[in-house]
């Protein structure tokens, strides 16, 4: 087993999550970094702050530059960044009168944290999607199985009876709430970080604000009212979303892994879940899988809330561990909901027709 089942060569088809799990490659976080780069040198051209030349030569190379990953890796283990050396290394690029304004006036921090901001708005939008095709799949059942009757069942034991409707609201409508929370989410998180060094936007002078807004609007970011480096509750916020969505999800999956058992057999789903001694049964392992991915990201939670704490002005040691937990939790979201999705689209029958 490797260190991250969310990328494991066959665990990944379980646990990972393709499309999302490409917004945080390799590729993905270099190129956004330049981008952030890319779009401080036209800001600043377009100010005044730097030759209009030196901009050019540097949007260019940000378009252009291969880095080498090896040294990247080599400084990241002295430095605890990668951008001093791909600052470095976009210099050698950009030829020796452009590079004294290469990264002019940022920091690493800004860098790293636009480019975060860049790729959880993608990341956002394609859970909100998905979210979206849920709701519409469980309407559909509704349509199909609603009526039927179903033993409601409180504390694991028979209670009185419901329908298919009544269960499948209590799955539908938290789905529902956390959706119609993702807007207010993404715009937490789709923030330009700009600070400088101390988080003042001190070495951009007057032209601070204004190099701001003009880059959020080039990366497609909100402007907020000031720098955010040790400000951490947008991203406690948007993972306390990403479990609101797997927890959810989560008991949607427990109650289908219930329904299953035999002796209930209150849902029959189609395909999948082979067992390699018993060829009759049939494993409910997307259900299971929810369950799993839900609980997951509530360990995590504890993790990313710790993150508040960011001590004065900048911090390594939470800010560090924002990059060992968010991830990890937007891939189990993203499973969760492929797999929510197909789940509900296996389902063959709903309801009883014994109470």
């Amino acid at each position: 087993m490797t260190v991250s089942a969310f990328d494991h060569p066959f665990l990944r088809g379980l646990l990972g999550d393709q499309e999302v799990g490409a917004c945080f490659s390799v590729e993905a976080d270099l190129r956004a970094m330049l981008d952030f780069e890319a779009a401080l040198a036209q800001a600043q051209g377009e100010a005044g702050m730097i030759p209009v030349q030196s901009a050019k030569a540097i949007v260019g190379a940000c378009a252009s530059l291969e880095p080498d990953i090896e040294a990247l890796d080599q400084s990241t283990a002295i430095d605890g960044v990668v951008v001093p050396d791909l600052v470095r290394q976009l210099r050698a690029a950009v030829g020796e009168r452009a590079s004294e304004h290469v990264h002019m006036g940022s920091t690493s921090q800004d860098a790293i944290d636009t480019g975060a901001a860049m790729r959880l708005a993608k990341v956002t939008d394609i859970l909100t999607g998905r979210l979206e095709g849920i709701i519409e799949v469980l309407n559909t059942l509704q349509a199909q199985w609603g009526e039927r009757p179903l033993m409601g069942r409180t504390r694991m034991k028979r209670a009185l009876p419901i329908t298919v409707a009544d269960r499948l609201r209590n799955w539908r409508e938290p789905l529902e709430r956390q959706l119609a929370r993702a807007p207010a989410v993404r715009e937490g998180v789709a923030v330009l970080h700009l600070g400088g060094p101390v988080g003042t936007l001190g070495q951009l002078g007057e032209n601070g604000p204004a190099v701001a807004q003009a880059m959020a609007k080039r990366l497609e970011l909100n402007s907020p009212s000031g720098p955010r480096h040790t400000q951490r509750d947008h991203l406690a916020e948007f993972a306390s979303w990403l479990s609101l969505v797997s927890g959810s999800l989560g008991k949607l999956g427990q109650d289908i892994a219930l329904m299953a058992i035999d002796e209930v057999g209150e849902i029959e789903l189609s395909g999948g879940g082979g067992s390699s001694a018993m060829a009759h049964k049939q494993n409910p392992v997307a259900a299971e899988v929810l369950v799993t991915l839900a609980r997951f990201n509530a360990a995590q939670l504890a993790a990313m809330h710790t993150g508040l704490v960011h001590e004065n002005e900048r911090s390594g040691a939470a800010w560090t561990l924002e990059w060992l937990t968010l991830p990890p939790m937007c891939v189990a979201t993203a499973a969760g909901l492929r797999h929510g999705r197909e789940l509900l689209g296996a389902v063959v029958l709903m309801g009883t027709s014994e109470l």
